[in-house]
């Protein structure tokens, strides 16, 4: 029985390839954003949404520019046209991920019943070669008189992680939480 109890907890258990950047960041970005929605936080998609639509405006003008009933001489301003607003959309497409987004993971509404009027915006970083993790949090909206200071933490992921690739989730969530409390200006819990 125990056995059998041991078996299925390292079966949820999320594993990931240590020496994979891409996938160790996007293990330990999920996990955030699952520690941040259980919080009582709704994710905000209205810049998701506005970025696949304009993808896939992106889509259709290429299919016009591919499926145009007339063959080359003759539909090369059409081709022009469509080539241009390939390019403004996908510069307007970039802009909006640069300007906006930057590194975040998940941005969020304020929780339901809450005294604030703006959301959060957590992002991180875990640069090349680097194995310093980098989680930040701040006010969906800056300027409002509701916006929390901007906290941050950086810790190596060798403290989250066993050797086998394991994310120790209990350690990874309480540091988290503790980051989340700490934008929220609530006490430290004492152990």
């Amino acid at each position: 029985m125990q056995g059998k109890k041991a078996e299925e907890g390292t079966k949820n258990a999320k594993k990931v390839n240590l020496f994979d950047h891409n996938s160790l960041k996007h293990m330990l970005d999920e996990s955030v954003s699952e520690i941040v929605t259980s919080r009582g936080y709704v994710e905000d998609a209205r810049m998701s949404n506005v970025r696949l639509f304009i993808g896939t405006v992106i889509i259709v003008i290429a299919l016009f520019a591919e499926f145009y009933k007339k063959k080359f001489p003759g539909n090369r301003d059409f081709l022009i046209g469509c080539i241009v607003l390939y390019i403004v959309f996908n510069v307007i497409l970039q802009l909006i991920s640069y300007t906006n987004e930057k590194n975040a993971i998940i941005s969020t509404y304020p929780p339901a019943g809450s005294v604030t009027s703006t959301g959060l915006v957590v992002s991180s970083k875990l640069p090349r070669f680097s194995d310093l993790y980098t989680l930040n949090i701040k006010s969906g909206d800056p300027r409002s008189i509701s916006a929390g200071k901007p906290v941050e933490f950086s810790k190596s992921v060798t403290q989250w992680f066993t050797k086998d690739g394991v994310l120790v989730e209990g350690l990874f969530w309480k540091d988290v939480e503790a980051l989340i409390d700490d934008y929220l200006g609530e006490p430290k819990k004492k152990k």
